[in-house]
């Protein structure tokens, strides 16, 4: 059977780099298709299983990580710190919330990023935008913004690099339960969200001593399944990272486990969602307060007509202020159509806005507030709050304003580390970790 998956190049691909040499474009893209898969077919099958039982109501998934990844970042510390705060929050929601969690990063593949502008200026000077490493550099010069199509084969590399050291940290000890307390060591004497972890972790300890007591001591204590996710957004990096699974004779993406599709590419008639209709990976869409629930049918039907369990998460990215009107009614169709899918909430993009001192931040009781939001409409529905989907980082950044340790808009300057948006710090990701395990007990 022959399975064409090039259909997305007769459609309209919105966000796609200005490459300036097509010929050395399509020199990286071949050297691309001779390299080995970074995923594998049967890992994303085992995640879509994973995220049937979201949307049957049965786990959480746990989505998060970087912003935009750098190249820089690809480091054993940068990587070390991201994965212990992501499993200090799982651990969180799952012995406070008591649910398993689905843990998924925004890692390994996120260097690319849409933007709601072509061109930036500074000083008089404009230049094309930053996209992420994936496409050009950070630095403010006409060499650096440049669209460079070598910079696809450093992304793979760098996400080789990250997935590599990301299994060995969960594979290898370092997600060991036993090792609660020590995620926590250099943390728990300065943050308040620290030493209400080092209780819960205390309470870990004590049950995992009652179960070696009683001679039970599973291995799902001494690893963890980790996958990765990224947004698909450079069609020509995906697409060439697309092969036939050798079980199934399907395609999959197999830059990562699981890949979505942004707010500003899901156009039905363009190429994203066609690309996104012929891979058998899980796959998301980011859904904003301008979606429609004939929208939401629509990519449904284009996306997963066969109403495969799994297949297919919304992740909903509409405000503070706007998610108790607009969710609702997207939930309620979507629930009455008989459609099988997850739901998922980031709490991060609608929530931006710039401070004074021109960093764009985030409150984090606006995210807390839009969380709030999530539980409450699937709560009146009587359908499952699948999950969050947040952007935050390992290290002690002043990105985002709140939280334990009241980081003000005047602290921003400080340590203000981001390539593009503003990110959760390990404090702030624990603060809403908890907020969340509240909301779920009481859901």
């Amino acid at each position: 059977m022959s399975i064409n998956f090039d259909s997305w190049r007769q459609l309209p691909a919105a966000q796609q780099p200005e490459w300036p040499d097509r010929d050395e474009l399509e020199k990286v893209v071949a050297e691309l298709k001779g390299l080995p898969p970074l995923v594998f077919a049967g890992e994303c099958d085992k995640l879509k299983a994973e995220l049937a039982a979201v949307a049957r109501g049965e786990a959480f998934v746990l989505q998060g990580g970087d912003c935009a990844e750098t190249f820089s970042g690809a480091t054993a510390n940068d990587v070390r710190n991201k994965l212990k705060t992501l499993l200090q929050m799982a651990i969180v929601l799952t012995y406070a919330a008591k649910v398993p969690v689905v843990k998924i990063g925004r890692m390994a593949g996120q260097f690319a990023k849409p933007r709601s502008k072509p061109t930036e200026a500074r000083d008089g000077i404009e230049l094309p935008t930053y996209r992420g490493d994936m496409v050009n550099g950070f630095d403010f010069t006409p060499e650096a913004r440049v669209p460079d199509p070598w910079r696809l084969l450093r992304a793979y590399h760098s996400s080789a690099v990250t997935l590599n050291l990301a299994r060995a940290f969960t594979r290898g000890g370092y997600a060991d339960l036993r090792q609660v307390h020590a995620w926590n060591q250099d943390f728990v004497i300065e943050s308040p969200a620290g030493k209400r972890y080092e209780q819960l972790a205390r309470g870990i300890d004590q049950a995992l001593a009652f179960m070696r007591a009683c001679g039970a001591d599973p291995n799902e204590f001494h690893t963890v399944e980790f996958y990765s996710s990224h947004e698909a957004l450079i069609l020509d990096y995906d697409h060439a990272l697309t092969r036939i699974d050798s079980r199934t004779g399907l395609p999959y993406d197999v830059s990562a486990h699981m890949v979505w599709i942004g707010e500003r590419t899901r156009q039905l008639d363009g190429a994203h969602v066609e690309f996104f209709s012929r891979i058998r990976n899980p796959i998301g869409v980011k859904l904003g307060p301008t979606t429609t629930p004939e929208d939401a049918l629509a990519l449904i039907e284009r996306l997963n007509p066969d109403n495969e369990p799994g297949r297919l998460t919304f992740i909903t990215r509409m405000g503070a202020g706007k998610i108790r009107d607009h969710l609702p009614n997207l939930v309620e169709k979507v629930t009455a159509s008989g459609a099988t899918v997850a739901w998922v909430c980031d709490p991060m993009h609608g929530n931006t806005f710039e401070a004074p001192s021109g960093h764009k931040t985030r409150r984090l009781d606006d995210v807390l507030n839009e969380v709030a939001g999530f539980f409450e409409v699937h709560g009146a529905l009587g359908t499952h709050p699948g999950g969050i989907h947040i952007e935050f980082t390992g290290d002690d950044v002043t990105e985002c304003v709140g939280g334990g340790l009241e980081i003000v808009e005047d602290d921003l300057a400080r340590r203000y580390e981001t390539a593009c948006d503003p990110r959760l710090n390990r404090s702030q990701s624990l603060d809403l970790a908890f907020r969340v395990a509240e909301l779920y007990r009481s859901a």
